[in-house]
């Protein structure tokens, strides 16, 4: 193995990287939580923005990495034979120029060498954690000669200015628009007008660039336009400005006016002696307000200001990242997981868009994202995401599906950001899922009965008929209404319900749910009328299962016996009438189905029904019951006596997808993850089905599960991603989130050897640098090459943290109780005896200790000591591998005291 090209200094993440311009595509993240958001390279590239239409500089993608000069310059002039341009562009790969970064958590300093001019440039860029809409830089520059060296600095960051639609759309014309302003202190641009042709509207957006030294010195002028600052016959390469000297503006002319900005500061020549030093700092920023802007300037405009920044910025995400925080005795994986525990806040941030790699996309979040990302902010904090979760159920559908995209504003959706009527079949599951793990962390069963409108547009029935007269400006026109006209309200278990029961019978051909515009694989996009989702049959059949459970652990805890829901739901509730449907019948189930259709097609009655508790126990389970065995009496395919898997869809000419086809095989790793997970697989089948992914889907070269095998053609009738080249994207990439999703089935289903083996695969090709090429994180997948590809912004993430803290550390919550069931092989305590985690239970900080000093595997040991501080808690060992302390005695203490549970392995 080649070695590491960066390596951890820290236990907080900290990490350097020597000449790190020599890997191409790579790119980190600057943010805070206001949404100011940044991305920036070893040569200081990247875009800065607030959202889609506003942009402080060029919007980029991946490819704009290494073939746009945009970015953040310093330049550095001595004589017309000497202009060094600090931050690297372009690439120079001369023997006296040497480049070194160090980055921790959002925030990144690279340190670039000339031995030739003689002096040293450190540059540090982060975004405040105090949610000032700006990013801070601060240049130092020293001499490092053993002489005087005198040079004139000018800073230069190109000012884009308005929309990212408009790098294709009107570029030139909109760039007519700018108002250039030259501040003592900066540059200013304040376009006139937002252009827009459905509807041009007046610009109240300020986007600038300011700067001064250290000790507050203000630049002794500008360059305010791309061509007064790099002249005629110039580039941003090579600026006639810089490399003639030429003499700054003070002042901005109406031939300044409406052209392409810079934010270009020429400061005074300055002289330093041998180890002398000065500091430069800028602010790039966007604000509304004329006056913050000044106020932003006041408030970072010496270099103390700017290192308390900084400090107060690093102890922020540090206390972030503590949330949730492992001590495995590995030094490079506690800080790996450093970097895993915070993309759930970058996904948060930044969405599925603004990062290089995510060049697609208009900002927002999609529907399953949004449910997704809760996952590690309930594990830290579940009484925070209350309020978030009971807002997102507002995005359901009467017929069982939902909104796509979710504004910024809690409760609020849009139908699909391309207004494009389409389905995903596996969003019903997401918020039951996200729901449980709540009701798991806080024992909350109240949420269940709170009550919540229903998301209401032109798409009925499934997006299969259309709402002709539906008035998108009517003031009331995105929730569900009844017949006399008010908004209908149903709880959080009638939303639950309405998704569940309508898959039940939203079945094709094969008695499987239909895939409909496609499910978790958004590449499965081309088998709407025919294609069948055997995978997430199996999920929507774990639910109801778990539904089930929740509902008499519900009547156990509260002794309720009866619920109320709306009368219309009683259609799917065919088990409750004298007359219920054959579940063999896909006739039958489709006309139940198209009734319940009629029933709520654009308004329902509002009437309300009282029903039993045990009756819709009694409904649900023979409904998952039949799932369950369905899938494992038509879908298991055998493929010799030792292995064996589940056929996972079916195409848009109803063809099954995975077996034995043409002499190969065709396999998917979704369809096992979830047979495995819902319980639908027995062991027997978990072990054959384990056996084949190693086989069939295992990279022997770079360790990891793909996603697929090799169908060896496009794939027409199922979907796009069989297009895509093999080893990328959803067509056999290495795909963090699935691979994740095994792990955890594994792990649930008590196979905690094969699982840590899917873990652990991410783990070593993530750290693995020279192959994958990434700083620190959990990227979304990694290509045939090994290479990590859309790093940061990955739903895995949340996934991964959830599965290590539940599953491998086994600290979970159960109803409201804290459990520990740690699930852990000898492997891992290789490097000590003893592994610890730190996290959030009932909102007291809790530490738990595992020492397994004979460092066995899971099958031999048992818990045979438990201690706990303070003493006066109760802890009770439930099972020989178990303990439990109940939510109460937590929740009688101080709410800042730190409990530490100690278990013994023997």
């Amino acid at each position: 193995m080649k070695p590491p090209l960066w390596s951890f200094t820290e236990r907080n993440g900290e990490f350097i990287f020597e000449n790190p311009e020599r890997i191409s595509r790579l790119y980190f993240p600057l943010a805070n939580e206001t949404e100011f958001m940044a991305s920036i390279t070893p040569l200081l590239k990247g875009d800065i923005k607030t959202g889609q239409n506003h942009f402080l500089t060029q919007p980029i993608s991946s490819e704009d990495l290494y073939n746009n000069l945009s970015g953040r310059n310093f330049w550095i002039y001595v004589d017309e034979h000497r202009a060094w341009s600090a931050n690297g562009v372009p690439p120079c790969s001369c023997p006296e120029e040497s480049t070194s970064l160090r980055a921790g958590i959002l925030w990144h300093c690279v340190q670039r060498k000339n031995t030739k001019i003689g002096l040293q440039v450190e540059i540090t860029n982060f975004v405040p954690s105090s949610g000032e809409h700006v990013e801070l830089m601060s240049v130092r520059v020293t001499n490092i000669s053993a002489q005087a060296v005198t040079f004139t600095p000018t800073s230069a960051i190109p000012i884009f200015g308005r929309s990212a639609d408009n790098l294709r759309d009107h570029r030139h014309v909109t760039s007519l628009l700018h108002r250039v302003r030259i501040a003592k202190n900066g540059i200013i641009v304040k376009p006139e007008m937002s252009f827009d042709e459905r509807g041009h509207k007046i610009n109240h957006h300020n986007y600038f660039v300011l700067g001064c030294t250290g000790t507050g010195g203000l630049p002794i002028g500008q360059f305010p336009t791309i061509e007064s600052f790099i002249g005629e016959g110039g580039c941003l390469a090579a600026p006639r400005s810089v490399l003639d000297n030429h003499e700054p503006l003070q002042k901005t002319e109406a031939r300044h006016q409406g052209k392409e900005a810079i934010g270009a500061l020429r400061f005074t020549p300055i002289t330093l002696i041998p180890d002398e030093s000065i500091t430069y700092i800028f602010m790039y920023g966007i604000t509304e307000d004329p006056a913050e802007i000044g106020s932003i300037f006041r408030k970072f405009n010496s270099k103390e200001k700017i290192e308390c920044s900084l400090t107060e910025t690093i102890d922020y995400w540090k206390k972030k990242t503590d949330a949730i925080s492992f001590c495995t005795g590995e030094h490079v994986r506690d800080n790996w997981l450093r970097w895993v525990c915070v993309q759930p806040t970058l996904r948060k941030i930044f969405g599925c868009s603004f990062l290089p790699d995510f060049d697609y996309g208009r900002g927002g979040k999609g529907w399953r994202d949004l449910w997704q990302d809760c996952l590690t902010l309930l594990l830290a904090h579940p009484q925070q995401t209350r309020d978030i979760l009971l807002a997102n159920f507002s995005g359901i559908r009467i017929d069982g599906t939902n909104a796509t995209i979710i504004t910024k504003k809690p409760g609020y959706f849009i139908a699909d950001r391309n207004k494009i009527a389409r389905v995903w079949m596996d969003h019903g599951i997401w918020p039951f899922f996200t729901l449980l793990l709540y009701i798991h962390q806080t024992g909350d069963f109240d949420v269940l009965f709170e009550k919540r409108a229903y998301f209401y547009d032109q798409q009925l029935s499934r997006a299969g008929e259309t709402d002709s007269g539906w008035n998108a400006h009517y003031r009331h026109s995105k929730h569900l209404h009844t017949k006399d006209g008010h908004i209908y309200h149903g709880t959080i278990l009638e939303h639950v319900l309405v998704q569940h029961l309508v898959q039940f019978f939203n079945v094709g051909k094969h008695n499987n749910i239909r895939l409909e515009g496609a499910d978790w694989n958004d590449g499965l996009d081309m088998a709407a009328q025919k294609g069948e989702s055997v995978a997430f049959t199996c999920f929507y059949a774990y639910n109801l299962y778990e539904i089930t459970m929740l509902l008499l652990e519900l009547k156990k805890t509260t002794n309720k016996k009866h619920l109320v829901i709306a009368k219309e739901l009683l259609i799917l509730l065919d088990r409750m009438h004298r007359r219920p449907i054959q579940y063999n019948n896909v006739e039958e189930k489709t006309a139940l189905l198209h009734r319940y259709f009629s029933a709520v097609k654009r308004r329902i009655s509002g009437k309300k029904v009282e029903i039993d508790i045990d009756e819709l126990i009694g409904d649900l389970s023979q409904k998952w019951q039949w799932l369950f065995e369905h899938v494992r009496k038509k879908e298991w395919i055998q493929d010799n006596p030792q292995t064996g898997f589940f056929n996972g869809y079916y195409n848009n000419k109803g063809q099954r997808v995975e077996g034995r086809i043409n002499g190969s095989v065709r396999m998917t790793l979704t369809g096992q993850v979830f047979p495995i997970l819902s319980g639908v697989a027995s062991n027997k089948q978990v072990r054959q089905i384990f056996r084949a992914t190693n086989k069939f889907l295992k990279d022997k070269r770079l360790g990891g599960f793909r996603l697929n095998t090799d169908f060896k053609a496009a794939q027409p009738d199922l979907g796009r991603a069989f297009a895509f080249a093999y080893g990328e994207k959803e067509n056999g990439a290495i795909f963090s989130h699935m691979c994740v999703m095994f792990a955890k089935a594994l792990y649930q289903r008590n196979f905690v050897r094969e699982g840590y083996t899917v873990l652990e695969s991410l783990f070593a090709l993530a750290v693995d640098s020279p192959t994958s090429k990434i700083y620190p994180c959990l990227p979304e997948y990694f290509n045939g090459q090994g290479r990590g590809m859309y790093s940061y912004l990955t739903g895995s993430a949340s996934w991964y943290i959830m599965t290590l803290l539940t599953e491998v550390f086994g600290v979970k919550g159960h109803f409201g109780d804290l459990v520990i069931a740690p699930k852990l092989i000898a492997r891992q305590f290789k490097d000590s005896e003893t592994i610890s985690l730190s996290c959030f239970f009932a909102e007291r900080r809790i530490s738990v200790i595992i020492k397994n000093p004979r460092k066995l595997d899971y099958e031999n040991y048992h818990i045979v000591k438990v201690s706990i501080t303070p003493e006066e808690v109760p802890v009770k060992k439930t099972s020989s591998r178990q303990v439990k302390i109940k939510r109460s005695d937590l929740l009688a203490l101080d709410e800042n005291s730190h409990t530490t549970i100690e278990l013994l392995l023997g």
